[in-house]
């Protein structure tokens, strides 16, 4: 067994006994089990209750990552968009105590481990494989957006929400919340040069987009194809950990993370965009902006990928960097102030 290999086995071993000691807190604990959904940035549970039938969806936070009280901003948000839009979202379950934010420790664990319940939503999430369909659903999926964002420019509670910011500082400058895309697997001197390049001109054209109240607010931040949830015509969101004050298009940016180099991407930049004018404006101006947007997410997850051990980053490993180095020159070639 590698080192690594190890290092993530005992992550995972500790992650399971913090989630069996959270279910304890939730009503009709007896007759919970939970299984291992996925472990990215943190580790999320299947739960069965025997007795009822029911399923919810359990997610053990990673310590450290965010406050109790930027939880309790994520889900005070996730019951306003339920009660206020149309949009489908998972929704915090509470645990005997009332509390939607359960925190557990282990022994000789200090830390504090926020877990939370939520609902569980039926459906399967976007095949990237099936071009076609997936062209359909961007569509779709831009009108969700849009109805996020204007949920999110109109919502009064929004002002009292502790999230993080999501811009060029957080992502690709000096303080990265999620590490540095130098410090990515398969950067080499001559890949960090055009790196470097495509951030100082996304810096750059970021700086003259601006932070208008049309531009920047509270968003999901993180609609990649996992997040997604397809039944029939319906796609409903998942996963708001990582939801925060940034530029709203970064959200077309995270719909495609891992598949920006997919030669269809274009149809479904397009697909989506129609979408989205059917519930909110967007200009020809902020269109011609989106490229910036994906590429500031692509770096970001290069730096994610270097700065995180789970199966998931071992799969893409230095392929995902390589990958970037055409999208880097054709946006340069056109973007380059």
């Amino acid at each position: 067994m590698s080192g690594s290999t190890e290092v993530w086995q005992n992550n995972i071993q500790k992650f399971h006994n913090i989630a069996k000691e959270a279910v304890r807190l939730y009503p009709d604990a007896d007759h919970m089990s939970v299984d291992l959904l996925n472990y990215s940035e943190n580790a999320t549970y299947l739960v069965r209750n025997s007795k009822t039938g029911a399923k919810a969806a359990l997610r053990v936070c990673r310590p450290g990552y965010h406050k109790k009280s930027q939880i309790e901003g994520e889900l005070k948000w996730l019951k306003a968009i339920e009660e206020q839009s149309d949009i489908d979202v998972s929704l915090p379950i509470a645990g005997q105590d009332g509390a939607y934010v359960q925190s557990v420790q282990l022994e000789g664990d200090p830390r504090d481990y926020h877990c939370t319940m939520f609902t569980f939503l039926e459906g399967e999430a976007p095949d990237e494989d099936d071009e076609q369909t997936l062209v359909e659903q961007f569509e779709k999926l831009g009108e969700v957006t849009a109805q996020l964002h204007n949920h999110s420019q109109n919502w009064k509670g929004v002002t009292d929400v502790d999230r993080d910011p999501w811009q060029y500082e957080t992502i690709l400058g000096d303080n990265p919340k999620w590490g540095k895309w130098q410090d990515g697997v398969g950067i080499t001197p001559e890949r960090q040069a055009l790196f470097q390049k495509v951030s100082d001109t996304i810096k750059a054209r970021l700086e003259r987009f601006g932070k208008g109240p049309e531009q920047f607010g509270l968003i999901h931040a993180d609609l990649r194809l996992a997040n997604l949830i397809v039944e029939g015509p319906k796609i409903k969101v998942i996963d708001f950990d990582d939801c925060g004050f940034g530029w709203y298009l970064f959200d077309i940016g995270s719909a495609l993370s891992f598949i920006e180099h997919k030669p269809y991407v274009p149809d479904l930049v397009d697909s989506w965009v129609k979408g989205y004018r059917k519930h909110r404006h967007l200009s020809d101006e902020e269109v011609h902006e989106i490229p910036t947007f994906i590429m500031m997410r692509r770096l970001m997850l290069i730096s994610w990928i270097g700065s995180r051990d789970n199966e998931t980053t071992a799969a893409l490993g230095s392929a995902y960097t390589e990958q970037t180095d055409r999208l880097a020159e054709d946006y340069l070639a056109q973007y380059q102030i």
